[in-house]
């Protein structure tokens, strides 16, 4: 069931011809080669906790480390071209694992480094080595990971089982839901389709096509909740051993060091996002309204009002993109021009392709992006996020891999003031239709990133909770899926008609711990910085450049001080929210106008 004729894919040849080619075989014996020497160099100085070397041997050790880790950003990403575009390529597969082990290999040199690092005088190595000044925070982050490292063969025996633990388990999850088809009737047939292709129909302005492909995706999760709560047992398990060990008092404060941020500012904005819990529920109301519905079920989040909106082909997509970018700068617009015009994008959605849309760092400073993409606003608006974080990736292109190293809280920032650059535009300049579909699909999203990540971050709470104890099934995931979901969206949707398998649907759960809050906050800082912008255009776009650039070089409350940004109170939070306030009053007004 194809949605556009010819949505282009995007093109891997420019990197290697194929995965069996000379070229790429000769590229990962390198990368082999390059981790060889780089552990045979930490060999050959002992490299570990208690180690005692001076400057030279660090200027070494960090360079060689960011050479090879460069060599294995663009290896990754190219297998992982290919894995996520079709999970059944079983050379891709293969490639995969094998990488995998390469993977393990580097987080063991990782480990060993932070081990040193924890017991140097980092204060007297900045003082000597200007290599150390350039990665002064990445050290510091080490030295505090230190503190919660094992005993040194500990941490390398955990490293070598994540492959047939987490990792495996990660990878179960991909593969079955990339390739699980649904049974579905359409059109009066019984057809079997991608999940990812009936998760699309959620946008579909037909309420029975849209309420028989939930039904269908509920009662296909169905059939595969065995081995899916297997897996999230297993990695939620492996996380709670692994803190515990590690004395983490929480897995939640592992994830918050890796975000850069700490729990005053977690908790300041999770407060602020509660208290606009109501706020949404009003739109949900009106929204509800719209469609002539007493009240919305989950199904009816994603609904198009009226006829669906323009009908936004890839290409018309595309030049809008470029043209927009363009009023903010032509640095913005070209970048955009020069991915499509390169085939960065993998557009179409079709069997064994992953779910969702993500942009991945290549080389240099190419990205490559893939989509799902539907010929509506809110599939412009995915592109434009994606290629936000492709700019981000332009933006980091100088600097080492240990610099690149971006936490997920900032991740967010290019992507949303993209989105929000082309959402303003049709709001300023599009038809009251236009604007109505624009706002429509800005709400959504918002409401998505607020009140649905809410409910996914209280459900991973729950699990690790619950999980300290023993393992769940997957009626109790059900259950405390449901409840997080009532919690949040409250008397905004049909009880009755929630999404109880959305711990399935999710691949965020199965990899790294907390995957969701910083999703949250790239929003609301996203909106934040976006208000300094209009309020100083000029001065903010140099600003701005150099903020992307140095993501991994600060931790966020530094780094948002450069534009008197306070994020460890409520209130830069609740100020943010206040823009969405304003969308959500304009929203219930023209509701009412057209009743």
């Amino acid at each position: 069931m194809p949605i556009t004729a010819a949505l282009p894919r995007w093109d891997m040849q420019v990197v290697f011809p194929s995965l069996n080619s000379i070229e790429f075989h000769s590229a990962f014996l390198e990368l082999e080669r390059g981790i060889e020497s780089l552990e045979a160099l930490f060999h050959h100085y002992s490299i570990d906790k208690g180690s005692s070397h001076g400057i030279e041997v660090f200027d070494e050790l960090l360079s060689t480390y960011n050479g090879v880790a460069e060599q294995l950003r663009t290896v990754n990403a190219y297998i992982h071209a290919f894995t996520t575009t079709d999970s059944r390529d079983e050379l891709a597969s293969a490639k995969d694992s094998e990488i995998d082990l390469l993977h393990v290999r580097m987080r063991k040199v990782t480990k060993r480094f932070n081990a040193w690092i924890g017991d140097i005088d980092l204060n007297a190595l900045l003082e000597s080595s200007e290599i150390a000044r350039d990665h002064e925070y990445p050290l510091i982050k080490a030295k505090i990971s230190a503190t919660h490292m094992m005993r040194s063969g500990e941490e390398m025996l955990a490293s070598e089982l994540e492959v047939s633990g987490m990792m495996a388990w990660s990878k179960l999850h991909s593969n079955m839901t990339s390739q699980i088809q649904v049974p579905i009737e359409v059109d009066g047939k019984q057809e079997l389709l991608p999940m990812s292709l009936v998760r699309t129909m959620a946008h579909s302005a037909d309420r029975s096509q849209r309420q028989k492909a939930y039904s269908a995706e509920l009662a296909t999760w169905k059939t595969v909740e065995v081995p899916l709560s297997a897996a999230m047992n297993s990695i939620k398990g492996e996380v709670v051993t692994l803190s515990r060990h590690r004395k983490w008092d929480d897995p939640l404060d592992e994830a918050l060091l890796n975000s850069n941020i700490n729990r005053q500012t977690l908790d300041a904005m999770m407060l602020a996002a509660r208290e606009s819990f109501p706020l949404f529920r009003r739109y949900l109301r009106a929204k509800a309204k719209a469609l002539g519905l007493e009240k919305l079920a989950f199904y009816d989040l994603f609904a198009p009002l009226g006829d669906g909106g323009q009908k936004w082909e890839y290409s018309d997509a595309c030049d809008f993109v470029v043209e927009q970018f363009r009023t903010y700068s032509d640095k913005l617009g070209d970048f955009a021009a020069r991915a499509f015009r390169e085939n960065w994008v993998d557009v179409e959605p079709r069997s064994g392709k992953a779910d969702g849309a993500f942009c991945m760092s290549l080389r240099g400073d190419e990205s490559r992006i893939l989509m799902n993409y539907k010929p509506a606003f809110g599939a412009v608006s995915t592109l434009a996020h994606e290629l936000g974080h492709g700019y981000h990736n332009l933006c980091l292109d100088g600097r080492t891999q240990v610099q690149r190293s971006t936490p997920m809280t900032l991740a967010e920032t290019a992507s949303i003031f993209c989105e929000t650059i082309i959402r303003q535009a049709v709001v300023k300049n599009g038809t009251p239709s236009q604007q109505l579909e624009v706002l429509e699909a800005s709400l959504t999203g918002s409401c998505q990133v607020v009140v649905d990540i809410a409910s996914r971050f209280l459900f991973e709470q729950g699990v690790f909770e619950a999980r300290k104890k023993r393992e769940l099934s997957a009626r109790e995931m059900c259950e405390l899926m449901r409840r997080a979901q009532l919690d949040t969206y409250g008397d905004g949707l049909d009880s009755d008609a929630l999404h109880p398998y959305m711990w399935a649907a999710k691949p965020h759960y199965y990899g790294r711990s907390f995957y969701n809050f910083p999703y949250m906050f790239g929003l609301l800082f996203g909106l934040g910085l976006y208000a300094v912008y209009q309020r100083d255009p000029e001065p903010f776009k140099e600003r701005y450049d150099d903020l992307l650039s140095s993501t991994g070089l600060a931790d966020a409350a530094t780094l948002a001080k450069r534009f008197g940004i306070d994020i460890r109170t409520p209130a830069f939070w609740r100020a943010s929210l206040d823009q969405i306030r304003k969308d959500v009053e304009r929203f219930e007004a023209i509701i009412e106008e057209k009743r």
